[in-house]
């Protein structure tokens, strides 16, 4: 797993690494300290990216616009000392999939970031009556907070699900994987492929599932052939 860190202050960067560093064995961490290593340490092969909005070079949030046009499949997390909900309102209209003030607990951001990469959006419990429309489809409660879901509409169903829903939910990545599972490989091969470890394959497939509505491997094997002939027909 590859994972950047944007924040111009060194103690807010070793703390981060640190708590992400439970997330898997091996994480390759990218550090920041300003917009210009922002933008040169950003790659499309990020699992993560977690960016502070108040860095040398920052005007306003347009470096997340910039992050997020030139890499729109990796998933994005703003770290922010702000705490005001036009903020966070503002960073979610923009495409970040979760805003964690500073003020949280360390357990907290490593709940949040774990939702992220399994396929959510995070939204501090202060902002969920504030929420973008459209971002909310179903809800979650990860380490005693609460976070918005990105999904497909769950609880049954999904008769409407077609491949261009299905890659709207998914990253890039995550499309990969699904691909690949399709071919029947084991989660040791994807990875191999892909260059991620099982860990990160797993938790990509539970995005994959929650995005299918479906419970496991084969389902998820099953649903996706029915959307491709269904687009073939």
């Amino acid at each position: 797993m590859k994972i950047l860190i944007a924040d111009d202050h060194r103690l807010v960067i070793e703390a981060v690494k640190a708590k992400l560093s439970e997330l898997e064995p091996g994480i390759e961490f990218v550090l920041a300290m300003s917009v210009d290593e922002l933008l040169a340490g950003a790659t499309d092969d990020l699992d993560l990216a977690l960016i502070d909005l108040n860095m040398p070079g920052a005007d306003g949030q347009a470096h997340i616009d910039e992050i997020r046009q030139r890499h729109p499949a990796v998933p994005v997390i703003v770290l922010s000392g702000y705490e005001d909900p036009a903020i966070m309102r503002s960073a979610l209209e923009r495409g970040v999939l979760g805003f964690i003030p500073k003020a949280y607990s360390p357990d907290v951001m490593l709940s949040a970031v774990r939702l992220v990469l399994a396929g959510g959006v995070y939204v501090p419990p202060m902002m969920l009556t504030a929420v973008p429309p459209g971002i909310v489809a179903g809800m979650a409660q990860p380490a005693g907070t609460e976070a918005i879901v990105r999904g497909t509409g769950g609880g049954g169903g999904g008769g409407t699900q077609t491949l261009e829903h299905l890659r709207s939910v998914l990253t890039e990545r995550q499309v990969e994987v699904l691909q690949l599972l399709s071919q029947g490989k084991p989660n040791k091969l994807i990875g191999r492929s892909l260059g991620i470890s099982e860990g990160t394959v797993k938790i990509h497939l539970a995005a994959i599932f929650r995005a299918l509505n479906v419970r496991n491997r084969t389902e998820a094997v099953v649903a996706a052939q029915a959307l491709t002939e269904a687009q073939q027909a």
